[in-house]
């Protein structure tokens, strides 16, 4: 397999005229058994129910899917699950890794399994600066697969701001980014310096901000729990129906504000156990949420079940 550490030349890079990352995709909250061994089965009906709930598709080994603990081979087949539940043109994995080989290496496995393109954050196992930030993404890219940057400055400490983006974009190494800063002006920036670059939405919180600002996707937390509904609020937001969205907005916001919160990923499987879909426990080092927040996260869940929303 190639391991080459020379970045990319612009013309070795991707453009896609095809954009399979637009519309609503979920990063996925992985099932774990009470062994906490991953229940690949129950994983695959899990992909096929959000499509059929009219989600557009799936990220799976993001942050929800809890990438960072699994093993190679189970990385591996939580992709190769996916894209046989609900096909490959629907799935876009995290390649996230500490090394630019490395996360090349999980692109190269994304396209064997039939993907048609990735999320990358920048490196991440150190503060990175803006030439070593490109040359990991023109190494990612030179593997043959549309690369979607994932923008996570407040964990990864390496700010992928709109005139990075702009040069990323340019250079042919990236073709969307998934905007997590929280900061809803940049949307007109990243607008203003690479037109062509689609903007996803990266935190449920800010969904309708960045919709009404153009957005073309969400890569989106708590349609694990509520998809229709959700599904519902990012169209409306896109098409302009503010009568609509921004009502669903407000009466969904309890729950989506906690995909920007340290327990996002407990919060979002609590939800789905309480909507009677399979969350599950986590893999350390994360814990059970203590009984505050899981009292918060389960009242505003069977709220939203009361008024119909899941």
């Amino acid at each position: 397999m190639p391991d080459s550490t020379a970045p990319a030349s612009p013309s070795a890079a991707v453009t896609s005229p095809h954009r399979p990352w637009r519309g609503v995709l979920v990063a996925t909250a992985l099932p774990l058994r009470d062994d906490l061994s991953v229940d690949y089965d129950r994983y695959a009906e899990h992909c096929a129910w959000l499509v059929a709930n009219g989600c557009d598709g799936v990220v799976p080994n993001g942050s929800l899917g809890e990438y960072q603990v699994l093993t190679p081979e189970e990385r591996a087949r939580v992709v190769e699950t996916a894209v046989a539940a609900i096909g490959g043109d629907r799935v876009m994995p995290g390649v996230a890794a500490y090394g630019s080989a490395e996360a090349r290496r999980w692109t190269e496995q994304a396209a064997g399994a039939g993907c048609a393109a990735v999320m990358l954050l920048p490196p991440n196992a150190y503060r990175a600066d803006e030439r070593a930030v490109v040359a990991h993404y023109a190494e990612v890219a030179a593997a043959g697969l549309p690369v979607v940057a994932y923008n996570n400055p407040i964990d990864t400490k390496v700010d992928l701001v709109p005139e990075l983006l702009a040069r990323l974009h340019g250079e042919g190494h990236i073709q969307g980014v998934k905007e997590f800063s929280g900061d809803v002006r940049r949307a007109y920036r990243i607008a203003e310096l690479a037109p062509d670059l689609d903007l996803l939405i990266g935190a449920d919180d800010v969904l309708l901000e960045l919709a009404v600002a153009g957005a073309k996707g969400w890569v989106a937390g708590y349609p694990n729990a509520l998809p229709k509904s959700s599904v519902e609020l990012y169209r409306a937001a896109v098409a302009g129906d503010l009568t609509t969205a921004l009502p669903l907005y407000r009466r969904l916001h309890p729950l989506l504000r906690w995909d920007s919160r340290v327990e996002f990923v407990q919060a979002i499987k609590l939800s789905m156990d309480v909507v009677g879909r399979h969350g599950g426990g986590c893999r350390p080092p994360r814990v059970p949420l203590p009984p505050d927040q899981e009292a918060a996260v389960r009242a505003a869940t069977e709220k939203a079940v009361a008024a119909g929303l899941a």
